[in-house]
């Protein structure tokens, strides 16, 4: 059994977001008898829970609060933890320092850990789900804007979480893509892929050219259009993530990543589902705003937001692809075109009469931005 002084039971709760009504599969229980074991040991040698905070957002009445708990050691301070400066929340920005892709993967998840959020003096029992991760609604009274809110440990340790509280008046936001629309990642050829994940320093990233003037130029200019990042990359890489975003400029915003473990019905998650499930969910909860959809072609993002478009055309003011080099292509899916599927779901938009954007870089997307006065006006 896990010790319950630093906010762990030893089987998982009804109430975390894992919970079904059936048997979770045999992979999610392995997974989970590995952390939990592990986590005990640790603990026993003088390991303590604490939080890696993620960007949240939320309306006037709740904030979606997101993190993940982890275990370091006794001489490991927070300021040496993965998440270190992966935004500028708590205070004046720290400088964005560069670590190695894998110290964002080496860490010990302390599963359904129990921890304490403040909101706006307001406390709250929030439970992270089998690997860790926190990712709970709650109610608050906080006006619109920028705020921070604390998680707390049993053990007393804290961490300040940013959350972005959007007017129910805003009406217009951004749904990004971050691999090779934002993020030259060349992914998912294996050794690459791991190459840049694992290896690279977050300094060594390269920025697709022209995209952060871009979305300074068409998305920054009214100051209260929120910038979604919504990516299958795991949570692991959202420090990462942040700390490439906050280094070339681009809106600081909501990382909506998934869990590359098993599921409870398999081996690994769909990270087309992930992404439709995000955008649902997003059209659910802001039911004000029409969305620009970001992405490129590499993979399925024409095909995802065409059926978005298809099923809420009223909700999408623009689609915005980059398109691929015949090289990224091919690191990308294996053949030097588009993936099969993408003509006709560009089409579909088209057809649609939602404004379809398509361009190699972000000074291309500009001008096309520019001269189809797409503007969010």
């Amino acid at each position: 059994m896990l010790p319950s002084a630093d906010g762990a039971g030893p089987t998982p709760p009804a109430a975390t977001s894992d919970a079904t009504s059936r048997r979770p599969h045999r992979a999610a229980r392995l997974e989970y008898a590995f952390d939990s074991r592990l986590a005990a040991f640790l603990q026993r040698r003088g390991w303590t829970a604490r939080i890696e905070p993620y960007v949240g957002y939320g309306s006037p009445g709740w904030v979606r609060v997101l993190g993940r708990v982890v275990l370091a050691g006794p001489g490991v301070r927070d300021a040496d933890l993965p998440g270190a400066g992966a935004h500028p929340a708590g205070g004046p920005a720290r400088p964005v320092t560069a670590l190695r892709g894998w110290r964002s993967f080496a860490v010990v998840p302390l599963p359904f850990a129990r921890v304490r959020a403040v909101v706006d003096g307001v406390g709250s029992r929030l439970v992270a789900d089998r690997g860790g991760f926190v990712d709970s609604v709650v109610d608050s009274a906080l006006a619109p804007g920028w705020h921070d809110v604390e998680l707390v440990t049993p053990g007393g340790r804290t961490a300040t979480v940013p959350v972005i509280v959007i007017d129910p008046g805003t009406r217009f936001g951004v749904v990004s893509d971050i691999d090779d629309t934002v993020m030259v990642t060349r992914l998912p050829r294996p050794l690459i892929a791991a190459w840049n994940t694992f290896f690279r320093h977050d300094s060594a990233r390269e920025p697709v050219p022209g995209m952060a003037d871009f979305y300074r130029r068409a998305f920054g200019a009214r100051g209260d259009v929120p910038v979604m990042y919504l990516s299958t990359g795991a949570w692991n890489a959202a420090p990462a993530i942040g700390r490439f975003l906050r280094r070339h400029g681009y809106p600081t915003g909501p990382l909506l990543l998934t869990d590359w473990g098993p599921t409870n019905s398999g081996w690994f998650r769909s990270g087309a589902e992930h992404k439709r499930a995000t955008l649902r969910r997003l059209l659910t909860e802001l039911p004000s705003i029409r969305w620009v959809l970001v992405g490129d072609d590499g993979q399925r993002d024409p095909q995802i937001y065409a059926e978005v478009v298809q099923e809420h055309p009223e909700r999408v003011l623009a689609v915005v692809i980059r398109q691929l080099t015949g090289a990224e292509q091919v690191l990308a899916h294996g053949a030097p075109a588009p993936a099969a599927g993408t003509a006709s779901a560009e089409a579909r938009t088209r057809h649609a009469d939602v404004p379809l954007l398509q361009g190699a870089d972000g000074a291309a997307l500009l001008r096309e931005w520019t001269s189809r006065a797409v503007g969010l006006e």
